[in-house]
């Protein structure tokens, strides 16, 4: 009977393996999964004769199976896994002297003899063999050192900022995301021990949007945190204990129509014209989900009612269309020179209907509009008179600012316009600005220069990061930089005076064949400090098992891929990298003495497929409006089905790892080092802790110690790494996600990390409302 199940099971099997393998071979793929499913189908034929062949046939089977995967993938233990895990399986059940019993024969006194295991055998404990031996081997991992050395013994780090203290969101308003502490250090970072706690009560509701996420950054100002939450409160935390000083509910409400639900951060800000003690003489400015800007006594969180309207300044002013839920800030502005300078989010392929991007500075005393830069007309800042709007759908701009007050310009990165996957009909400004950096005069708006990143994007390739300013010795002169990471891997590393290359940055070809109606460029812009990924092929196609590996196979020669900036197209693209971003906004940290970065490139490859609209389905069924599901596109020729390039299980169709830790000297622009990052201890029914390397989306934090901060990936936890090697020193786990970029400060001599844990909509991380603090012993 045993037997006879077997046989039906290697019938399936091969049946499913000719099929499948059958149809992969018509696309132009491997030979492998049909020659296989055919051995199957005859050890099936064999096992139900009960001949003792089966077992050399299935010997066979193994080798050979173990001959291709070497073949196409060398000794890597999580590509050998899939495709040899199942048929190392099977033959260890057909060596059970259950099956081997009816396959064998009959002494002459009738002594029954099972047939022998030997052959089979000797295959499967090659096998076992080889994956251990994979197992200790890690093809993916780049080894190697950054230099120790000073470069700049006295570093602009931007500003007066105390070392102590974080008074930006990348600490100064340079964005470096680096600290000049020092007492935690790379040799006892290992003994870091949870000082405080502190949860907000903001926890996300049964009818928030999916992506809900906490991405906060808290400042550090004094002896008081400032931070806000995603549904826009602000909160005044005690630094030395984490005890709650004051809150406020800007009440900015629920509505379906979001995109995202976050608050990256608050500003804040000394009024140098006010005598100390006195009410708003520091302030709070926190943006909400319903585009307002709220501004707030630092000491109290009562609102300052002198600035705008009553304290609160109404972003909507001079949009074209109604835009409740289509537009807010999700970063918090930057303040320089007497102006307070934002942009702002707007939904990502709703509608052709968008708000504008335009970036407006605001007097930061009286809320008025100084000037305003519009990517549709740029030439004019004056501000907008009454009555008019700006340009509908500009690129815009929903990350963070950097600033330099010494040359007057500060650093916006750009966007694309909706619909992010179609590029008919664009005008000139958009083509010129969409997928940029650009440097805009702080005191009239005016554009000094702009950098593009990508040509006539049809990827969703916004530059997603705050641009980091660092001074970088070459060839024995200083040259102000400016870094800039980007979500298709390149590392900008330009001149911020002028937007030109320090590192070289070269045009190469690009795919062609969008649709009809559209174009794509005929090059693109790579730097020579890159972390793109090489193209992905069908051998890297992935699953938990030979079966869903074949699907993937099949899916990813059945789409259109010809490697980074494939068009869009109506039978589906391949998106590699893909929508999140080898960087997103979380950017890089660099280190201005050492003149080193350190990053978290992630790679995880997504799909889109364009729907004419007279098939996209009836308002209100399967959209999403973001990075997955259907993105609807109104007023657009073409909806998009989009969404990460995911298996029949639910799993990446590419093989991991999907994550890294990397270091690069930002002076050679080489990379240093790149390390598998994160486990999947989060992402599968067990807590099974295999570091496989994960995708992530949150940014790091540097010190002087030596150590850098990391949470971001997509299993709960905070780590500290050493920036020399890249070797992990430290990991605290966490009671959710912590997609927040990690930040520290000090209160009297003892200096603390701190993290926000409170989860990402986006990537499933777990949801929590988490402010936790830790210091040595």
């Amino acid at each position: 009977m045993l037997l006879t199940l077997t046989a039906v099971l290697f019938t399936i099997i091969g049946l499913v393996l000719t099929g499948g393998g059958g149809w992969l071979l018509s696309l132009g793929g491997s030979p492998y999964y049909l020659v296989t499913g055919l051995a199957f189908l005859v050890t099936a034929a064999l096992l139900f004769r009960r001949s003792a062949a089966a077992l050399w046939l299935y010997a066979l089977i193994v080798l050979g199976s173990l001959g291709w995967a070497v073949w196409e993938v060398g000794f890597d233990w999580w590509q050998l896994g899939p495709r040899g895990g199942v048929i190392v399986l099977i033959g260890l059940w057909l060596m059970l002297p259950a099956i081997r019993r009816p396959l064998g024969f009959a002494s002459p006194t009738g002594t029954p003899y099972p047939a022998s295991a030997m052959p089979l055998a000797v295959a499967v404990l090659v096998a076992i063999a080889v994956a251990g031996y994979s197992m200790t081997q890690d093809p993916h991992d780049l080894a190697g050192s950054l230099p120790k050395e000073i470069a700049n013994a006295t570093p602009a780090l931007g500003g007066n900022v105390p070392a102590g203290e974080w008074h930006q969101y990348g600490r100064t308003q340079y964005g470096q995301r680096y600290s000049p502490l020092d007492q935690i250090n790379a040799d006892n970072v290992s003994t870091l021990k949870v000082a405080w706690q502190y949860q907000t009560g903001d926890v996300k509701q049964p009818a928030d949007v999916g992506e809900t996420t906490y991405q906060v950054t808290p400042l550090k100002v004094g002896d008081t945190l400032y931070m806000c939450t995603p549904h826009n409160w602000a909160i005044a935390l005690d630094a030395a204990s984490g005890k709650e000083k004051w809150k406020y509910d800007s009440n900015s409400g629920m509505n379906p129509d979001r995109q995202h639900q976050t608050c990256r951060g608050v500003t804040y800000y000394a009024d140098p014209a006010a005598t100390a003690g006195t009410a708003c003489a520091t302030r709070v400015y926190l943006p909400t989900s319903d585009a307002r800007l709220i501004a707030l006594d630092a000491e109290t969180g009562d609102v300052c009612t002198g600035f705008a309207e009553n304290g609160v300044l109404h972003l909507e002013k001079g949009m074209p269309y109604n835009p409740a839920g289509y537009y807010y800030s999700t970063s918090p502005p930057v303040i320089t020179d007497g102006k307070i300078i934002i942009g702002g989010a707007v939904n990502d392929n709703y509608s052709t209907k968008e708000q504008s991007g335009v970036i407006r500075a605001f007097d930061v005393n009286s809320g008025a509009l100084v000037w305003n830069w519009d990517s549709g007309n740029p030439d004019v800042t004056t501000p907008l008179p009454e009555g008019q709007v700006y340009t509908v759908n500009s690129p815009n701009s929903w990350s963070v600012f950097s600033y330099d007050e010494a040359l007057g310009l500060v650093y916006v990165p750009l966007g694309n316009q909706v619909p992010d996957q179609l590029g008919m009909g664009r005008s000139e400004n958009v083509e010129k600005f969409s997928s940029s950096i650009v440097a805009l005069d702080i005191k009239t708006g005016a554009l000094r220069w702009v950098r593009q990143t990508v040509h006539h994007d049809l990827w969703d390739m916004d530059v997603p990061a705050q641009p980091a300013l660092i001074d970088i010795t070459r060839d024995g002169t200083t040259v102000p930089a400016l870094v800039g990471a980007t979500k298709q891997g390149d590392i900008y590393v330009l001149d911020r005076r002028t937007g030109e290359p320090i590192i070289p940055v070269k045009e190469v070809p690009a795919p062609t064949g969008a649709i009809p109606e559209d174009f794509s460029a005929p090059t693109q812009p790579v730097s020579d400090l890159t972390f793109m990924p090489d193209p992905l092929t069908e051998k890297n196609m992935w699953g938990i098992t030979m079966f869903d590996q074949m699907m993937c196979r099949i899916d990813f020669l059945s789409m259109k891929y010809e490697g980074r900036y494939t068009p869009p197209s109506l039978e589906g693209t391949i998106v590699y990298p893909g929508n999140f971003g080898t960087f997103n906004w979380g950017s890089v940290a660099v280190d201005p003495e050492r003149q080193v970065m350190f990053g978290m490139p992630t790679y995880l490859a997504f799909t889109s497929r364009l729907v004419p609209r007279d098939q996209v389905p009836p308002k209100g069924q399967d959209e999403k409006g973001s990075e997955q599901g259907l993105n609807r596109n109104d007023g657009a020729p073409y909806g998009v089905y989009m969404g990460p390039f995911l298996g029949p299980l639910g799993i990446p169709c590419q093989a991991p790892p999907w994550g890294y830790v990397a270091g690069a000297d930002l002076a050679t622009g080489k990379i240093a080092w790149k390390h598998k990052n994160g486990t999947v201890m989060d992402m599968t029914p067990l807590p099974l802790p295999f570091k496989v390397g994960v995708p992530g989306i949150g940014g790091p934090m540097m010190t002087k110690g030596g150590v850098a901060f990391l949470g971001a990936a997509v299993d709960d936890y905070l780590r500290a790494y050493d920036v020399t090697t890249g070797r992990q020193l430290w990991e605290a786990r966490l009671p959710a996600g912590g997609q927040a970029t990690p930040m520290t400060y000090t209160v009297g001599d003892k200096q603390y990390v701190l993290i926000v844990a409170g989860g990402h909509g986006s990537v499933g991380t777990k949801p929590g409302d988490y402010v936790i603090a830790y210091t040595l012993p």
